[in-house]
């Protein structure tokens, strides 16, 4: 199953503290790890809310607003994508994590990403076509 490993803001990563060498060196080889063991799809992290802008729908209007965005706890500063057997596995790849060394508070959330099944007869054969060309053709333009 794949997994969103979601890597919470901070006040540090809202006022654009970059990582140092030691916690860029330490994250390079915990990712190492990952790719090594077949888990990691993609990670990157994000630029704070303050570079960002948030669309809003509501009742047929959409509205634009830039950042900041003042709950940090809400927000995002980066993310995996990983192929994983249980999400047990991926509580296990996050207890390795170099987070803890870290002198900060981290806070990661890991959530399931939705997989064709999962949404039963509502996608139809056609949808997943659609799905599965896009996907594809997404990839291709990737290499």
């Amino acid at each position: 199953m794949r997994v969103m490993v979601i890597v919470k803001a901070s006040a540090d990563s809202e006022a654009g503290v970059l990582p140092t060498r030691q916690e860029l060196t330490d994250m390079g080889k915990f990712n190492e790890e990952l790719v090594k063991a077949g888990v990691m799809l993609a990670g990157e992290g994000l630029h704070p809310s303050s570079r960002g802008v948030r669309v809003t729908y509501a009742h047929g209007k959409v509205t634009v607003l830039d950042g900041p965005f003042t709950e940090t706890k809400e927000l995002v500063a980066g993310f995996w994508l990983w192929q994983v057997k249980s999400m047990e596995e991926a509580v296990e790849w996050m207890r390795r994590a170099p987070f803890r060394h870290f002198n900060r508070e981290e806070a990661v959330e890991i959530r399931r990403v939705f997989e064709a099944e999962d949404f039963g007869d509502n996608l139809t054969p056609e949808l997943k076509a659609q799905e599965e060309s896009q996907r594809a053709r997404s990839n291709a333009l990737k290499q």
